[in-house]
Order: structure tokens, then sequence, then C-alpha cells
């Protein structure tokens, strides 16, 4: 596999990338590595993972990507993308105006691409509502890395502006660091979400955002937490990452079981369900699974990209007053809370890595692997 060539005289450095073109189209290609600008840096990348929304891209995009022939209109990029939102490294370059990085440091970088990350430290005007009260994780013009936005890292090296790379401690390794961006959407949902220690929660799907909740729920005090899994190697994950009760809910012969995830629910919770219910995975079947299981008063989190409509009764929840909620991004501070959990040894977020595949085998070890094997594994990064 090729590696960043040293930069020459009039030449910029080439690197090995993995772009989106279309749907079923992904390739490794040779390209220029773009140049560092004044508020920029350059990453050499250490990981990357795979996230569920990076095969669907694969399998039935363009979907946060530009469609063919069009630009998106808050960043500029068009097809073909370099794909990749999670990941660590260490900073190779900084431009002129950046004075709080320094190269050689490792980071992990917020793919959160917003007005708070494009204008950083200018005037206020040119933010949208949401940027300007501070909550920038629904900025009107929300972009990605490696989806819709510049900076992607499923390559060799890649240029990202300075304020979306997170400094880390010298306790926390570049591969554990890899995890923090889904960790981070964990640990916004739930906050979001309104838990407090002491409460009772019940997770519909353990993939890697389920399983990021599972072992911030563990961290932050859950009481009781039950999994729900039709995957048996998922189950086994949630089991080992502390659920209370890892169920599978189509599996009707298990004592585990007794009859069903409701009767799995009063075993555990009071006061006729639990306090909070995260949706992890978007089916009809896991909405109404969470609306039915949650105590009166209680709250439904969505954290899952839903490929189609779903139905709503809304008198479920109204007739209780139980709330139905969602968000799949996060904040700075969310990324902060997560890597001091890591430094602190208090999350252990290696424990999620199933599989590590060069940049060379990406596409057949870690795209196709999780499209045709995924409910074996939990996270696959990738190393450039």
């Amino acid at each position: 596999m090729a590696t960043a060539t040293t930069e020459r005289t009039g030449h910029r450095p080439t690197v090995t990338a993995l772009r989106f073109h279309k749907r079923g189209d992904i390739r490794l290609e040779q390209l220029q590595l773009p140049p560092c600008g004044p508020d920029e840096v350059c990453v050499k990348v250490a990981y990357c993972g795979i996230c569920g929304t990076d095969t669907t891209e694969y399998l039935a995009g363009p979907i946060f990507p530009p469609q063919e022939g069009c630009v998106n209109p808050h960043t500029g990029v068009s097809l073909p993308v370099v794909m990749g939102h999670e990941y660590s490294g260490t900073i190779a370059a900084v431009g002129s105006h950046v004075h709080d990085l320094q190269v050689g440091q490792s980071v992990v970088i917020s793919p959160a691409y917003n007005h708070h990350s494009r204008h950083y430290g200018s005037n206020s005007e040119e933010f949208c509502e949401p940027c300007r009260s501070g909550r920038y994780n629904i900025c009107d013009a929300s972009a990605t890395i490696g989806l819709n936005a510049p900076g992607g890292g499923l390559s060799e090296r890649t240029v990202v502006r300075a304020v979306n790379c997170i400094p880390l401690p010298a306790s926390v390794s570049l591969r554990a660091a890899a995890l923090v961006e889904p960790l981070a959407i964990g640990r916004h949902s739930l906050v979001a979400s309104g838990f407090k220690p002491g409460q009772s929660a019940l997770i519909a799907g353990a993939g890697p955002i389920g399983l990021a909740i599972l072992l911030l729920l563990r961290v932050m005090g859950a009481s009781r937490v039950i999994v729900t899994e039709i995957q048996e190697p998922r189950l086994a994950q949630a089991r080992r990452f502390g659920a209370d009760i890892a169920i599978n809910p189509l599996d009707h012969s298990s004592r585990e079981n007794g009859g069903g995830v409701e009767d799995a629910v009063r075993q555990v919770a009071k006061d006729g369900g639990v306090d909070v219910a995260f949706d992890a995975i978007g089916l009809q079947s896991t909405l109404d699974l969470c609306i039915q299981c949650t105590k009166p008063g209680g709250v439904i989190f969505n954290v899952a990209i839903h490929k189609t409509a779903l139905a709503l009764k809304l008198n479920d929840l109204g007739m209780k007053e139980k709330r139905l909620m969602g968000g799949i991004s996060y904040m700075r501070e969310d990324f902060e809370y997560v890597i001091a959990l890591l430094a602190e040894g208090k999350l252990d977020s290696e424990q999620m890595v199933t599989s590590v595949v060069p940049l060379s085998r990406a596409v057949e070890d870690a795209f196709e692997e999780l499209i045709h094997r995924g409910g074996v594994h939990m996270k696959i990064l990738v190393q450039p």
C-alpha cells in the first residue's frame, strides 16, 4: 500500500484513500492531499471505524452524500467523497492561524461540520439560531466529515479544520479514541433524554450505538438495564457489557425471556415500565416495544436513523404522558466527557473492537464483512 509521499516544491503529497462514487461503488484511489489552510491541520490517520451509516451508503446511497452531479451548498463537496467519520490520529502539520495544536499531538476528530466549525471565531451573525444559542449539533446547515463534508478518515492523511480536532491525554490510546465518536452519540443521548442515576433503562438493539449507550449507562449509575437483540453474538456482547437482562424478543422458548420483553421489564422495573427506553434500531417493532415498555411519564429516545417512515399511535403516548424524543449528534463536551472517562480508566472502549484491517483491505474485510457477517462484529477499525 502506498504511503504519503514527502512534499516537494510545487507538488502536494499523494495518499491512498477510500472514496464513495455511487451505490455499490467505493474505491481505493491515489489522491493529492489538499493543502493545509490557515485554520486547518493535516492529520495522519491512525484508526478509522466503519459505521452502519457507511455500509448503508455503500448498499443504498447516496443518502447523506450529495446526489450525482450535485454539490453540497454548505461544504462544496461533490461525488466522489472520501469516507470515514470515526477516527483518530496524530497531527502532521498545522496552519498558520493554529496555535493550540502541535505537530505530533494525538487527537480525535469530531466530524460535525456546521456554522460553528466553519465560522469558528467569526461574528455570530453568520450563525443560524441553533448555533447562536450554543446548540450547534442541530445546526440548520449540518454536515458530516466523511459523508458530505471534506476530511474523511479512510485515508492515510487528511486535512480538517482545527476546531474539529480534540486533543487526547497520553493515557488514551489512538485505538481507543477511534471509538469516541459513537460513545459521544451515546452520552449525548443519555443527557438529552434526561436520564438520572438510579433510573432503569431499556435498549432496543445491541449494535455499536446500543452497546455504547449500555456502557455509559453503567458508568452513569443506571439501576437496571434491559437489552433486546435478535442476533445471539450481540446478545452475548450485551451480557458481557453489563446488561442485567439481554433478551431475544423473538425467542419465546428462552427461560430468560419468560414469555416476552414486557415480562422481563416487570421483573426489573417499578411503576409499570422503565424510566427511559432507547431505540437504537429504528424499526416499527422496536419503536412500539419502547413505547410499550416505558412507564407513565417516561421517555422514549430514538437514536436510530430510519430508512422508512413509521406509524405512531399517539394515544399510547398521550394517555400516559410519555415523551418521544430523538437525537443522533453531539457536542464537543460529549467528546470531552467520554475522553475523560477513558483517561480515568472508567470506560473500556477497546472491548467494542472485533477486528482491525489495513486500508488496502477495507472494502473486502470491513465493508463486505459487516454486510455479510455483521452480527458477529461490534466495530471494525481500518488502520491506514
